[in-house]
């Protein structure tokens, strides 16, 4: 079969097996009628074969190989024996997948399906990276809450959905990608387990880095703090020194153009009020004068 996709500005081509079963999520991302920059042709293997290249970083569940500009990826999970795919860079436009038959359950989780594709490389290719935040729009913006897992994020967009109307894109993936002089938050295939997912596009109005705390309290970060905080949180291929570099001034960039802020924040509807009151100082400037006229 041969079906198309486009996340953010990349649009690619994947020609797989009748029986490759393709998760919700990603479904969401296909799209017609369209020209692919880039070729993924997956099929299904009895075993995995050895790489080609050298060896540059090892993780437990990830091995890379380089061929000069080439990469190949041996594909597993944490805790599990083996790997489940190779994926292998054959040109600038063209990739294989090899899968294999006796992993196919795997492929029914969202982050397991994704690698095959090692998207966060072709992203940078458009001026785009993945940012670890839950995403919601609210006035028709887009606003990231980000922080490492088990702080809050999901919570907390959950909150402005109860309180202030906004909705949920994505509870733990945003793409962003920088349009002429703005930044824009797209969806992704990846949601953790908020199980919340959209492909949607909204311009981005702020990132919101989250604190957990006994009280509510909120600032906005200088562009040096909000770096340190913020770089954590993004995809990027630490064993590569050009996507690094690249990485780094993406969200230099980002900065340039987005404010950040750090919300100490607990699970109220207090926390929203506070973010809310920074993000809109001249709605509640607003709102308090004609209070007073009453």
């Amino acid at each position: 079969m041969h079906r198309l996709f486009k996340l953010g500005g990349f649009c690619f081509a994947a020609d797989h097996p009748d029986t490759l079963v393709f998760p919700p999520n990603f479904l969401r991302f296909e799209t017609k009628d369209v020209q692919p920059a880039y070729f993924y042709t997956l099929r299904f293997v009895k075993s995995i074969p050895n790489p080609v290249g050298v060896c540059t970083a090892v993780r437990e569940d990830l091995i890379v190989y380089r061929d000069g500009e080439k990469e190949s990826r041996l594909l597993g999970i944490q805790g599990m024996l083996g790997f489940y795919a190779l994926y292998r860079e054959l040109d600038d436009t063209h990739a294989e997948v090899m899968i294999a038959e006796d992993c196919r359950g795997c492929l029914v989780f969202d982050p397991v399906f994704a690698s095959l594709f090692a998207l966060e490389r072709r992203m940078l290719q458009k001026d785009s990276f993945i940012l670890h935040s839950a995403y919601i729009r609210h006035r028709g913006r887009a606003i990231l809450f980000s922080a490492p897992s088990g702080t809050g994020k999901s919570t907390q967009a959950s909150l402005w959905a109860q309180y202030a109307g906004a909705e949920i894109i994505n509870g733990d993936r945003a793409l962003l990608q920088k349009v002429q002089d703005c930044w824009m938050a797209r969806g992704w295939p990846v949601c953790g387990t908020s199980g919340i997912c959209q492909n949607a596009d909204a311009r981005l109005s702020a990132v919101v880095l989250l604190r957990q705390a006994k009280k509510n309290a909120v600032r906005r970060l200088s562009r040096g703090e909000a770096f340190l905080r913020l770089y954590g949180q993004v995809t990027v291929n630490r064993w590569d020194q050009a996507e690094s570099a690249r990485v780094l001034d993406a969200v230099e960039a980002l900065l340039r153009r987005v404010p950040a802020f750090l919300l100490d924040c607990t699970i109220s509807e207090e926390a929203v009020d506070c973010l809310y009151e920074a993000l809109y100082p001249a709605t509640v400037a607003e709102t308090v004068r004609l209070r007073e006229c009453l």
